[in-house]
């Protein structure tokens, strides 16, 4: 399996202070391990992975890839983009 950012991605991550940002690096590293299954409600295409009590990874799984499309450090921005698929 192979990691991709996706550039939205790598805003977010440029955004985090440094301590946040090795954990979400850690934990992407982990999911080439074992990838998780948490899909989102309502029928939506992401799949979801917490990092900490507040940060989120979003991503999809194709072809033995892991695109990860977005990386929110509060559940408030993780709520505020979840929000605008209802």
């Amino acid at each position: 399996m192979e990691i991709v950012f996706s550039e939205n991605a790598e805003k977010e991550l440029g955004k985090i202070d440094s301590e946040l940002r090795k954990m979400f690096i850690k934990h992407s590293e982990k999911m080439l391990a074992c990838p998780p299954k948490r899909h989102l409600r309502f029928g939506l295409p992401f799949t979801v992975e917490n990092i900490t009590k507040q940060a989120r990874m979003v991503f999809n799984i194709e072809d033995e890839k892991i695109f990860i499309l977005h990386c929110f450090k509060t559940h408030k921005e993780y709520e505020k983009w979840y929000n605008s698929f209802r």
